[in-house]
């Protein structure tokens, strides 16, 4: 059971925040006050505010920017638009070929560094996504897990990379695509697999959670190339009565 089930001082505290964050929603990026004063101002322990924090964090409500603080409102991360133009001329294939190449990295670097915190915010986020009650819902969480694995590795450069990875996963055309290629069978998997890699996190087993990961992004992006397949051949099977047709009308002539 995570922390803000045991507690009723960081529900408490995340209320206030949402309550806090809502006000200033008009702002992009707006700082919030430190663990001290909001503590102070909550009624409530820092502990409690910490917790109520991490998971606005995981939520993607709030983001840590190191030596400077605690914001809320849109991040806009690096390489966004670096990201919006890659988006229009790569495919997923392609981005899929990427992950596979870092992510695997990510997790190894995550076991090595897990904290009993980590573990605990890695299992809401693989439980919220398992919980999912549509597309949209788990491929917020689903995001979410990975972005999680990827802070933890403590690499800021991986970090860019993936935070790019992300964006382009956002874009619109692209989070249609993801929508076909998703199922219940195929949830089912990486949920399984999502649970497979959080275990070996939670052992500190780095190559154990290096090869889920892998493991887990060559299933998907078995998925994805099935999925291309499906709409080559739909539209190869659209275009044959149509080719038939005008082939057809060419004999005519020539007879």
């Amino acid at each position: 059971m995570s922390m803000m089930g045991r507690d009723p001082n960081s529900t408490r505290a995340l209320e206030q925040l949402r309550a806090l964050l809502a006000a200033n929603m008009s702002d992009r990026e707006v700082r919030l006050p430190p663990e001290r004063e909001l503590a102070a101002r909550f009624g409530v322990g820092r502990r409690a505010v910490r917790a109520a924090l991490d998971i606005l964090e995981e939520e993607g409500a709030i983001w840590r920017r190191q030596g400077q603080g605690t914001f809320g409102g849109e991040r806009m991360p690096i390489g966004r638009g670096l990201a919006r133009g890659i988006a229009g001329f790569t495919n997923p294939i392609e981005v899929m070929d990427v992950r596979i190449e870092i992510e695997p990295a990510l997790a190894r670097m995550a076991a090595a560094r897990a904290t009993p915190a980590l573990v605990e915010q890695l299992q809401r986020l693989a439980m919220k996504a398992e919980q999912s009650a549509d597309v949209a819902s788990w491929e917020r969480w689903d995001s979410a897990f990975h972005s999680r694995i990827a802070g933890a590795s403590g690499n800021h450069l991986f970090i860019a990379i993936m935070g790019i990875i992300d964006e382009i996963r956002r874009n619109d055309a692209w989070q249609q695509f993801r929508a076909r290629v998703r199922s219940s069978g195929r949830n089912a998997l990486s949920v399984a697999q999502h649970d497979a890699i959080l275990d070996a996190i939670r052992r500190f087993h780095p190559l154990d959670a290096e090869e889920a990961m892998r493991t887990h992004l060559v299933s998907l992006r078995a998925a994805v190339v099935g999925e291309i397949g499906g709409v080559a051949r739909m539209q190869t099977t659209s275009h044959a009565p149509q080719a038939e047709a005008s082939l057809s009308r060419k004999n005519d002539d020539i007879k």
